[in-house]
């Protein structure tokens, strides 16, 4: 019987497994994770699972029932300790199983603070998995002082419910700005407003200099010289690709696991999607952190296991919700050179990035609507004029058929 192994059981493994099987694949499917729990989604870890709105039932994926269900041998709590591209196998608490296809959907590290500045004390966190939202939750009371390091998403997100909850946040950015690294100036000074409108502190241009504390962490002492006392430091500076597997096994790495554009790596046999995998896209090479990607790209995996020969061509989109704020991500700002304004009514604005004359990408809070056209213009390769865009009496409607 053919066997399929997918190692790393977040939303890609769960996505791969569970396609693998709707599209008619008779054989074994093993679906391998680290954590104790069924595949579940990491987004509202950081949101509604930490302000106590979702429970783990709702939390997960499928129910756990569902695995054996659809004959899915999913095994929680157990680490793959090597593959073996030759003989096709993986070892596992010393067990060698045999592949017929091998699928890494590994996904990714957060990047943790050095020990060298306090970055082990008690009271540091990261937010990733399950784990790690339970270890901080006791923590989120009122009046509690958190310090967030780091102004991207999962730090703005992290400040949004710790201000929501009443504690009392003070955010640093080593950087010029918040989200300096991912969007636009605008898109930063429209949130910089909003997470101060809600009480929050915001350093930028300030990076952490150490943390103090005995055993668990007190103060933290800032760039500039400066020290404010903490309760808890949440650490949100990034994540890096989970390859150390896959390097182990002499498979060829760019950023990620390198794979194709069907999502092959270079040893044969083997596969990779999700936050883990780099592949080919408009004439680069990129690595996806999304959700959207890690189900889309796994679910080409699945199809190509099958033997369907099908490229995977990414429609990228994001999302991030703040506060009463929804953020809405469509394409990529990559080499943009000019962005066009969009205000609507309240906390409602868009922001569309050109390179040139070509659109590349729409950041659209509370407004689905710009949202949705831009992700069409986008994927049909149509830029409308900027004036147009910016114009509030245009009806966004209207730039699909100009």
């Amino acid at each position: 019987m053919r066997h399929s192994i997918i190692v790393g059981a977040g939303q890609a493994g769960a996505s791969c497994a569970i396609k693998l099987r709707n599209a008619g694949f008779e054989g074994k499917i093993t679906l391998i994770g680290e954590e104790p729990v069924p595949p579940y989604q990491r987004p509202p870890l950081s949101k509604a699972y930490l302000l106590g709105e979702m429970t783990l039932d709702r939390l997960l994926l499928r129910p756990e029932r569902f695995y054996t269900e659809v004959d899915i041998d999913l095994h929680t709590n157990r680490r793959v300790e090597a593959i073996d591209t030759v003989a096709q196998t993986v070892t596992m608490e010393g067990e060698r199983v045999r592949y017929d296809d091998l699928v890494l959907t590994t996904g990714s590290i957060p990047r943790r603070l050095p020990e060298g500045i306090g970055g082990a004390l008690e009271g540091v966190h990261v937010v990733r998995t399950l784990a790690d939202v339970d270890a901080m939750a006791h923590h989120f009371v009122s009046g509690a002082r958190v310090l967030i390091v780091g102004g991207g998403y999962i730090g703005l997100e992290a400040s949004a419910v710790a201000a929501k909850l009443g504690l009392r946040v003070t955010l640093v950015e080593m950087a010029d700005r918040i989200l300096q690294r991912v969007a636009a100036p605008e898109t930063s000074d429209y949130f910089r407003v909003l997470h101060r409108s809600h009480g929050v502190t915001i350093r930028e241009g300030v990076g952490l200099d150490r943390l103090e504390g005995d055993r668990a962490v007190r103060s933290a002492r800032l760039g500039d010289g400066s020290e404010i006392e903490v309760d808890f430091v949440i650490v949100g500076v990034g994540i890096t690709p989970a390859t150390a597997l896959a390097d182990a096994a002499g498979l060829e790495l760019d950023n990620g696991i390198k794979v194709d554009t069907q999502g092959r790596t270079s040893a044969p046999h083997v596969w990779a999607a999700g936050d883990c995998a780099s592949f080919p896209h408009a004439g680069h090479r990129i690595r996806l952190e999304s959700v959207p990607n890690a189900i889309d790209q796994a679910e080409v995996v699945a199809e190509n296991i099958l033997g369907a020969n099908k490229d995977y061509i990414a429609r990228p989109w994001f999302w991030s919700d703040q506060y009463d704020v929804k953020l809405q991500i469509a394409g990529l700002n990559t080499g943009y050179t000019e962005v066009a304004t969009r205000r609507g009514s309240g906390q409602s604005a868009s922001f569309w990035y050109y390179g040139g004359d070509t659109l590349l990408a729409v950041d659209a809070m509370n407004d689905p609507r710009a949202y949705m056209i831009g992700k069409r213009l986008i994927e049909a390769g149509k830029s409308p004029d900027k004036a147009a865009v910016s114009d509030p009496e245009t009806d966004l409607k209207t730039l699909m058929t100009s």
